[in-house]
């Protein structure tokens, strides 16, 4: 498995093209570090990745809604143009391949009956040992621990993966191959739906995302994840309003407006249901835990200086 290495400095760009990707005549996956607020990558490609960041957050294209933060873990479809900004003095680390790559580094360890994408597109909460192997990722310079760090990191990646082979088996379809490819569908409208909770979203706006009849396309949904879109969308819209409160200066009724909530009190009720608590007495959780957070901050930027 070829890798190459890339480094993105604070305030700088990193341009990316076709034959950035090949190494020694092999297609090649491609670690591109990005430490500091402001890096940007451009990628004039056909390419998939796995994007972590370990500080701040991540801006993809344009929107800045649709942001990464730190402690969740993106997996992309191949794309051709892709950019991607570090927003908040961010640290991050990426895995990129194109489909000839990832097939290559991917296929003796995947078993799949049909081609395809061998990693689905998906939004994955990034534990401690998930981050520590991509601080590891952003470490490494040295060929042989750049090696070891990337077969450590798709280890990871494909174990968060693997829930997905039981949801492939309860969309419907007659083959493994239609089946997954329902699949797809649904985790595309399920990833927009994680990035765009606050916005006004209705089913049949959804159903033509996947190309589906409305019914067809809420049986489909509910039978590969359990709960129907709409119950998806509430979840999504309280973990976003969950995390304004501890991460924004927002008041309690903007965080409910900014993500998705029109009435308060329904809000209130909500939140309260899912989290067993008040978004004001979780207001005020985070304000204790402010100072010693700040105090630790300076820790934090040291431990990771030399990425």
């Amino acid at each position: 498995m070829k890798i190459v290495n890339y480094r993105i400095a604070p305030g700088g760009c990193l341009e990316l093209h076709e034959n950035s990707f090949v190494a020694d005549g092999e297609p090649a996956l491609v670690v591109v570090t990005g430490a500091g607020r402001g890096g940007i990558l451009r990628v004039d490609a056909a390419i998939a990745g796995v994007w972590l960041p370990l500080r701040g957050r991540l801006q993809f294209g344009a929107a800045a809604d649709h942001l990464l933060p730190a402690g969740e873990a993106s997996v992309s479809e191949a794309e051709k143009h892709v950019r991607v900004v570090g927003r908040g003095s961010a640290i991050w680390v990426a895995l990129l391949g194109t489909p000839a790559a990832w097939r290559r580094a991917l296929g003796t360890r995947c078993d799949l009956p049909t081609p395809g994408p061998l990693l689905l597109p998906a939004r994955h909460a990034a534990d401690a040992g998930f981050r520590r192997c991509g601080i590891a990722l952003a470490r490494a310079t040295r060929a042989e621990e750049t090696s070891i760090a990337v077969e450590r990191f798709l280890e990871r990646v494909l174990t968060l993966q693997q829930p997905f082979s039981a949801a492939i088996a309860r969309c419907p379809g007659r083959s493994y191959a239609q089946r997954r490819q329902v699949f797809l569908r649904m985790q595309r409208v399920r990833n927009y739906l994680a990035a765009n909770c606050h916005l006004d979203l209705d089913n049949d706006a959804l159903a033509r995302m996947a190309n589906y009849s409305p019914w067809h396309f809420i049986r489909a949904f509910r039978n590969a994840y359990g709960e129907t879109p709409h119950a998806y969308l509430i979840r999504q819209r309280l973990e976003r309003a969950q995390r304004l409160l501890r991460t924004s200066p927002l008041a309690i009724a903007e965080v409910a407006a900014a993500s998705g909530f029109e009435n308060r009190c329904a809000f209130s009720r909500l939140f309260r249901q899912r989290f067993g608590r008040t978004a004001l007495e979780l207001r005020r959780e985070g304000a204790l835990r402010a100072a010693p957070l700040s105090a630790g901050n300076a820790q934090l930027r040291q431990r990771f200086a030399p990425v």
